[in-house]
């Protein structure tokens, strides 16, 4: 297999390292920016000059910025998250953060786990915006030890803001290529002692196949309110409602279905507190809730064949944090998880599970400058037992703060399914004694932060092993499954996020990744050697914006639709081009080009992605 990075990247490179060389040294007119504060990594507010792990950030105004509706295309800017859809938009996506199946990265929105071993989040990654109320948040490496099961690649953290400032309103309709029509309403506002924010969006899109409109409706709500100087309260609701015609395959056995269509509803809900008990210990409590429905209806000349999926789920999480002095912080608490799960198809599902878990995490500056943490959780469930992991990080920043050196290690896990447990069929039977999937992580890396907080430039080398992987057994009659296994990824992450001479917004990502199938001597499927993005943005002025975005992904094996054998998946690059008019204060005229060059691809093997699509839309503030 070649090796190489595809041609029309390395046409760009050195025209790219010139440009960033010379820009650097330039910076001088840049506006100071604040250095961010993140919390998915440690529970707890954190400088994310101090944190240990490789953590990466975007925001709704980003996302906005860069004109993305839907919240995969976040992921094309974080390194080591390649994502890839079946098809168009709407399409179920597979995450694969740091190289692990999708399975093995923790969603959590609003605090609360949006996936489990029996619950996904595919479709919903496939087709939910981002509002733009919210904020996201991506902590690599293994973090069970804080959030339990599935956080093996890592946790990827969606929260609704808290709302601030003066009432502010917006409302956006767009329409383009592929039938499409879409919009989006928001509102916040908030001061000291009270705050609300509410986002939705959603819209129709035919996409380009027969049998593939995507029809869905996004939506969060957020309300605080602070009581007293010791409590403060509030309630978030979230929900997703999707409508999907799946075709399937292009080609191979099944494809071009007509009718098959999927439908989804997702809905969270929490009340949260904030605690006062002193003035060295807080808590934060959270109660919530989840409820998804899929139903998969699939009309055939052999009878209508429906699948449902219903997940429900009820979570306590209690954590309290106890400041010993301005050196030592020290974070305890539990999460107790109910969760019910019926799947009419294939194991014929119909199963509860309870959870009870607690952890600790001590955070601890032994010297100016230098950061250390580390935590230990014991999961209990009563579907297999009990898992234990544990995490350790360090960091060293420079006094003044310009370059921080850290690496972490820790151990994740990710529990079977009701479907591996307890399945039955004519040709299956589950193993109520698996044991859940382990693994051990570690990274290093270097964070240099650019003068008067103008940016950050980021590498990170990773390595991730995975043991006791749920396989199946064909062996046995009925078949089953068993513990037997082994994976691993490691790979190098780079990342730059800065502003250019005249006031140029770059992002850019690169990541180098080996993912291989131990047991059988193979490369994990769909996991690209090389993956990268840049994406350039700048206001020129009179209410005049414009920027480009550009992804690759080279080198990665897939499974062929029609034949099922491996083969090498296709390499492909892909150009987008956006700008924006401010015509006044309160209106704005958007337009964005999307695969500009019209490349022919498919990010999943028999299903192609759109070609070229062009979009316009206003964006009205008031």
């Amino acid at each position: 297999m070649n090796n190489s990075i595809p041609a029309p990247v390395w046409r760009l490179l050195p025209v790219l390292s010139l440009w960033l060389a010379g820009s650097l040294a330039a910076q001088t007119t840049a506006p100071e920016r604040l250095a961010p504060y993140v919390t998915t990594a440690t529970r707890t507010p954190i400088a994310v000059t101090t944190a240990g792990s490789a953590i990466d950030t975007l925001s709704a105004e980003e996302i906005a910025r860069m004109q993305l509706p839907l919240l995969r295309g976040a992921f094309a800017g974080i390194p080591g998250a390649p994502a890839f859809a079946n098809g168009a938009t709407g399409g179920a996506v597979s995450l694969f953060l740091r190289g692990v199946n999708s399975n093995q990265t923790l969603f959590l929105v609003d605090g609360l786990r949006f996936n489990d071993p029996d619950a996904d989040y595919a479709v919903a990654l496939g087709g939910a915006c981002m509002n733009a109320c919210d904020s996201l948040e991506v902590a690599h490496g293994p973090q069970s030890t804080l959030y339990g099961g599935e956080a093996v690649g890592g946790v990827v953290s969606l929260r609704a803001q808290r709302g601030s400032g003066p009432a502010r309103q917006s409302a956006v309709a767009e329409a383009g290529s592929f039938g499409t029509v879409q919009g989006a309403l928001s509102a916040q506002a908030g001061d000291e002692k009270s705050a609300y924010t509410f986002s939705a969006a959603g819209g129709h899109t035919d996409n380009a196949r027969v049998n593939n409109s995507f029809d869905s409706a996004t939506y969060a709500l957020r309300l605080d309110r602070k009581f007293s100087d010791a409590v403060a309260l509030g309630v978030t609701w979230r929900g997703f409602l999707a409508n999907y015609g799946d075709p399937g395959a292009a080609r191979g056995f099944g494809a071009n279905d007509p009718d098959n269509e999927l439908h989804e509803s997702n809905q969270t809900a929490t009340f949260f507190a904030d605690l006062v008990h002193s003035a060295d210990l807080t808590s934060h409590v959270t109660l919530g809730g989840q409820d998804r429905r899929f139903v998969s209806d699939n009309p055939s000349p052999f009878g209508r064949q429906i699948t449902v999926v219903k997940n429900r789920r009820a979570i306590l999480d209690w954590q309290s944090t106890y400041r010993a002095n301005a050196q030592h912080r020290l974070t305890a608490g539990f999460t107790s998880e109910i969760n019910h799960t019926v799947n009419t198809g294939f194991g014929n599902i119909n199963r509860h599970q309870n959870l009870l878990a607690f952890f600790a995490q001590d955070e601890w500056t032994p010297v100016q400058n230098v950061y250390l943490t580390a935590g230990l959780r014991s999961d209990d469930f009563d579907s297999f037992g009990r898992t234990t992991t544990g995490r350790v990080t360090a960091a060293w920043l420079t006094n003044d703060a310009r370059l921080k050196l850290r690496a972490s290690y820790g151990t994740g896990f990710r529990a079977p399914s009701f479907l591996d447990l307890f399945g039955q069929s004519a040709f299956y039977v589950g193993n109520p004694n698996l044991k859940a999937e382990t693994a051990r992580g570690w990274d290093a890396g270097v964070d240099y932060y650019l003068a008067n907080n103008r940016g950050t430039l980021s590498a990170t080398w990773f390595q991730t092993e995975l043991r006791d992987l749920i396989t199946f057994d064909f062996s046995a009659f009925p078949g089953t499954v068993i513990n037997v296994g082994r994976a691993r990824t490691r790979g190098l992450e780079l990342s730059g996020k800065f502003t250019l001479s005249g006031g140029i917004e770059a992002r850019a990502t690169y990541t180098y990744l080996e993912a291989d199938n131990l047991t059988a001597g193979t490369r994990l499927l769909r996991r690209p050697r090389h993956s990268g993005s840049l994406d350039l943005w700048h206001d020129f002025g009179g209410g005049f914006s414009a920027g480009t975005g550009l992804a690759f992904v080279a080198q990665r094996e897939d499974v062929d639709a029609a034949t099922f054998a491996t083969v090498d998946g296709e390499d492909y690059t892909v150009l987008r081009v956006y700008g924006a008019w401010q015509f006044t204060k309160r209106v704005a005229f958007k337009a964005r080009l999307e695969n500009l060059l019209n490349e022919k691809y498919e990010e999943v093997n028999g299903f192609p992605s759109l070609g070229f699509g062009a979009f316009a839309g206003v964006d009205v503030k008031w």
